[in-house]
């Protein structure tokens, strides 16, 4: 199903093209281009307010299961301290990596698109003090419903502790959280449907108005993208040899099925079985694979952690909108959170890209443009995620002591 997916993203994209080109080479008036690109944003918006729709319950259900199945910080213990430590640098660096290649090389400069009835835009003026207080709320409910994605973040965090603190008084909820969330990533999975009808509409509306010169525009999207990947991947790998030592070139060799897994199919959670009987064939102990692994597929997204700040930023350069870097710092903290709990379900990054799109007031109608080529960048970041989650599942074995000899290949007993 995936690749029939794949082919119709394409399909939408092509035709998109063709449809776009004709209306630009055959309406040469600029107000009656605009109003035939007006009438097929309609499909486009549609499709953005559906995915506006899912982001604070999908927020709330995945991040408060997550941090619920953590259990009690205090009953982690020396492997979830060191793992939690690992995700948090490994986090911080894929940030901040997405938000210098995208600052550096301006994929989406030149563009210089605008919103149909609206002044210049400008981000939201967010200092620190402004961020702390919005951040809290004064009502989970209203929270949700205005759909204050910061604020959702702290009420599901609060949540979650309180389940994972009541331990079994609390299995139902927790329990409750986990199929919510199961739900709302169906419901994305409903949504995502939709997709290639909406990438038909917005290619077809952007190049009705821009011409065929937008294709220079995604070039330097995909291109940067993957120039961001390549260093990330250096990064990481160099991470764990010096972590792991000599051996480390094993783990990579091992890893290539299930990295080329995941980049076929765009899911990370495709590669997981696969990955973790690596891991274990490698050395790492059935306990510390077993922990850090599914613990790495919800807070250690380091290629869809990249792709957010990018996407951000780019998304933000087409509309000609200057963010400062103190903006920049707020905007990865907060997807520091957001970022979480949303592996395994192809384009749903999208919805934690919308929200922060909303939380700086960046015209979300610019989701739009990436949906296009999104299946492409998203191949890389989901084979990134396979190789970040478990370069950390040795590494934290090699610093518990627990790494063993390579082993014969994993045998059911």
């Amino acid at each position: 199903m995936n690749k029939h997916f794949t082919l119709f993203i394409l399909f939408g994209l092509a035709l998109g093209l063709a449809v776009g080109a004709a209306c630009h080479a055959y309406i040469p008036d600029p107000t009656a281009a605009k109003a035939v690109a007006a009438n097929l944003s309609l499909i486009t918006d549609v499709f953005l307010r559906l995915i506006k729709m899912l982001m604070a319950p999908l927020v709330f259900t995945t991040l408060a299961s997550g941090v619920a199945h953590m259990g009690d910080p205090a009953t982690v213990g020396r492997v979830g301290a060191k793992t939690l430590l690992w995700f948090l640098g490994a986090s911080l660096i894929s940030l901040v990596l997405g938000m210098v290649f995208a600052g550096v090389l301006h994929p989406g400069a030149g563009l210089h698109l605008v919103v149909e009835g609206a002044a210049a835009i400008k981000p939201a003026q967010t200092s620190l003090a402004d961020f702390i207080h919005h951040a809290v709320p004064d009502s989970g409910i209203r929270a949700m419903a205005d759909n204050e994605i910061l604020q959702v973040v702290v009420f599901a965090v609060f949540v979650g502790c309180s389940v994972a603190a009541l331990g079994p008084r609390a299995e139902l909820v927790a329990k409750v959280l986990e199929q919510g969330g199961q739900v709302m990533l169906r419901m994305v999975g409903y949504v995502m449907v939709l997709a290639p009808l909406a990438v038909f509409a917005s290619v077809a509306a952007t190049v009705t108005v821009q011409g065929l010169g937008i294709l220079k525009t995604y070039a330097a999207l995909i291109g940067s993208f993957y120039l961001g990947l390549i260093v990330l991947w250096a990064i990481l790998l160099l991470a764990g040899r010096l972590v792991i030592g000599p051996r480390a070139g094993q783990l990579y060799r091992k890893l290539r099925s299930p990295v080329l897994l995941a980049f076929s199919t765009s899911t990370s959670e495709a590669a997981f079985p696969q990955t973790l009987e690596v891991l274990e064939e490698f050395g790492v102990p059935n306990r510390i694979a077993a922990f850090v692994l599914p613990l790495g597929y919800s807070f250690n997204l380091c290629g869809s952690m990249i792709y957010c700040t990018f996407a951000v930023l780019f998304i933000a350069q087409v509309y000609d909108i200057h963010l400062s870097l103190g903006q920049q710092v707020i905007m990865l903290l907060v997807l520091m959170v957001t970022s979480k709990g949303l592996a395994g379900v192809p384009r749903a990054v999208l919805v934690v890209v919308a929200a922060t799109l909303n939380t700086f007031h960046i015209p979300e109608a610019g989701l739009a443009l990436i949906l296009g080529v999104d299946h492409f960048m998203d191949m890389g970041r989901s084979a990134t995620n396979v190789i970040g989650n478990a370069v950390a599942a040795g590494a934290v074995a090699r610093m518990e002591g627990g790494l063993r000899s390579e082993q014969a290949p994993v045998t059911s007993s």
